[in-house]
């Protein structure tokens, strides 16, 4: 039975509109998210969602598992307010695609948290996370925590880009240390989030290998241009 069972009763539960499931270090894997993923896709009525399923070291959910709760989440169309804890799960691209794909169907998501350290996403799946948030077009508060993910430059560039498109985002969390994004994907970062345009507060932290006070003070201007911007916190780990 397990999370699987638990799926299959929340799938009765239709008229179900506020849910919190904390399964820290639960022996859950990769069939059990998905078990959940399916009951939690006829809970059409779900309008707040919090989800914690922080694994170390065994029962990540994997790919598989990240999918099977993404395609569940694309039927909670009535979601505003979404926190999902999958840190530490051994998720990769395809995982993080296939989740996004479920986001992106989330058009009344409000306000969404995402931690997904110490996954293995890369650029394709930071790229494909943006690509699938810019769907969600009501978002004005968001939190993604991506730190270890070796997304890169490219990755960094492909989730400012998404990000860019969600015009009504008003607070911004962004956690990508050490992630070798460089200057390059920093800048990038920049350029895009100065397009949205409704963005009063941004909280960013990167990271930098050898970047001097000079290149430092770039990479700020060019979240600085977003000329909204009441509130800028910006952290950086020099190493």
């Amino acid at each position: 039975m397990g999370a699987s069972g638990l799926g299959s009763a929340l799938a009765n539960c239709i008229n179900l509109s506020n849910l919190t499931l904390d399964l820290y270090q639960n022996q859950i894997g990769a069939k059990g998210a998905s078990g959940l993923g399916s009951g939690l896709a006829n809970c059409i009525n779900l309008s707040n969602l919090t989800l914690v399923l922080y694994f170390w070291k065994v029962f990540q959910i994997g790919d598989e598992g990240a999918s099977g709760l993404g395609s569940g989440l694309a039927n909670c169309i009535n979601l505003s307010n979404l926190t999902l804890d999958l840190q530490d799960n051994q998720i990769g691209y395809k995982g993080a695609s296939g989740l996004g794909s479920g986001l992106a169907n989330c058009i009344n998501l409000s306000n969404l948290a995402l931690y997904l350290r110490g996954n293995q996403i890369g650029y394709k799946g930071a790229s494909g996370l943006g690509s699938a948030l810019a769907n969600c077009i009501n978002l004005s508060n968001l939190t993604i925590n991506l730190r270890r993910n070796s997304i890169g430059a490219m990755g960094a560039s492909g989730l400012g880009s998404g990000l860019a498109k969600c015009n009504n985002l008003s607070n911004l969390t962004l956690n990508l240390f050490e992630n070798q994004i460089g200057v390059k994907g920093a800048s990038g970062l920049g350029s895009a989030l100065a397009n949205c345009i409704n963005l009063s507060k941004l909280t960013l932290e990167l990271s930098f290998s050898q970047m001097n006070l000079s290149q430092n003070c770039k990479v700020m201007n060019k979240f600085l241009k977003s000329k909204r911007l009441v509130v800028y916190d910006f952290y950086t780990s020099v190493w």
